[in-house]
């Protein structure tokens, strides 16, 4: 069957999709991606337009994510196959069970949003950073409210110190003209996402590059907080060829499984602790540390050093797995066990 590549590419089909298409494609099949995800029922979009498939049928071949592309069957709309990503942007699910929730696929550009007002966190953009990275994303810091702001430039240059070669544009986001600083990565074929805290600026933000009339929130004045406005994860497509995705605002955000995005973050950090002088050494008053040696000379900031120790730690414990802590209960109950036996043991003996 002969697809229309080129409807396809203005909502991000790529090459590397195609690709996977085999040679012998059936006919009676049509290739569609994941637009939104509502529960019981899943919107895709295709090349004649977006259409709703229930649950079951759109993750007959795996579980999606809003940016999936399926192969489907044409008479049933049945995923007969889920195209490998390219990307795949997840974190930990909330609650205390260990098990990863998926927030989008195939995302090209990840714009960081945050806030030039109570908002902006330093330790939070690297959460971010580490999470965009992990990915396989190109992360941009997308500072909003910057009119609001009385140094917006001091923000800018704080933040890109977080990371070589970080990209940070500054910006109002009810303003078009401070909104098409965004265009180059915004392109046909091209998929991009706004990810950040409620309140940032980031339904009005899309709404200025194009996408429509998302709802918009006011800020608490007591906090400076946003409420929620955008409920769901979709897909819209921009003016500039590309496709834009608008998350709901993340309030809690725990890492998942993701060393390498900690360490791409904090290279600084890791190629520091290669000269300490014991290769277990923990930064914390060991002797011969290079890490503290670079903090007392004013060369690291102690707030990155801590946000790095929580977040590695944070992602150990959410990479275990649910399987291996029952494991690691039922290694504790036998030693308990065999503890209690011998207790009784020596009890019983004269």
């Amino acid at each position: 069957m002969k697809m229309d590549y080129q409807q396809l590419r203005a909502i991000g089909w790529k090459p590397f999709f195609e690709q996977q298409l085999p040679d012998d494609q059936p006919e009676a099949t049509v290739v569609a991606r994941v637009s939104a995800h509502h529960g019981s029922q899943v919107l895709l979009l295709g090349a004649a337009g977006e259409f709703p498939v229930h649950t079951q049928l759109a993750e007959s071949a795996g579980e999606v994510a809003v940016g999936d592309w399926l192969l489907l069957s044409a008479a049933d709309h049945r995923a007969v196959r889920r195209l490998e990503r390219q990307t795949l942007l997840y974190r930990k699910a909330a609650g205390a069970e260990v098990k990863p929730q998926l927030i989008a696929a195939n995302i090209d550009t990840i714009f960081i949003v945050c806030s030039c007002n109570e908002n902006f966190n330093l330790s939070r953009i690297e959460r971010y950073l580490a999470l965009a990275l992990e990915a396989g994303t190109t992360p941009v810091v997308v500072l909003t409210k910057a009119d609001l702001c009385r140094d917006a430039a001091a923000l800018r240059r704080q933040t890109e110190q977080l990371h070589a070669g970080l990209l940070v544009e500054t910006l109002d986001a009810r303003e078009a003209a401070d909104a098409e600083v965004l265009q180059p990565w915004c392109g046909p074929g091209q998929t991009v996402a706004l990810l950040g805290s409620s309140g940032v600026g980031k339904s009005t933000l899309a709404n200025t590059m194009g996408v429509g009339n998302l709802a918009t929130g006011e800020i608490r004045q007591d906090d400076g907080r946003g409420r929620h406005t955008t409920t769901s994860r979709s897909l819209h497509q921009l003016p500039w060829g590309g496709v834009l995705m608008d998350n709901p605002g993340i309030r809690e955000l725990q890492l998942p499984a993701c060393e390498e995005g900690l360490a791409d973050v904090f290279d600084d950090i890791v190629q520091l602790a290669t000269n300490c002088r014991f290769n277990d050494c923990s930064h914390n008053g060991d002797a011969g540390c290079a890490v503290q040696e670079a903090i007392e000379a004013g060369e690291l900031d102690q707030r990155r050093l801590t946000n790095y120790q929580k977040l590695l730690a944070e992602q150990a414990r959410n990479s275990q797995t649910l399987a291996e802590r029952r494991e690691q209960s039922r290694k504790l109950g036998r030693y308990y066990k065999s503890v209690m036996k011998a207790k009784n043991r020596l009890r019983e003996e004269p």
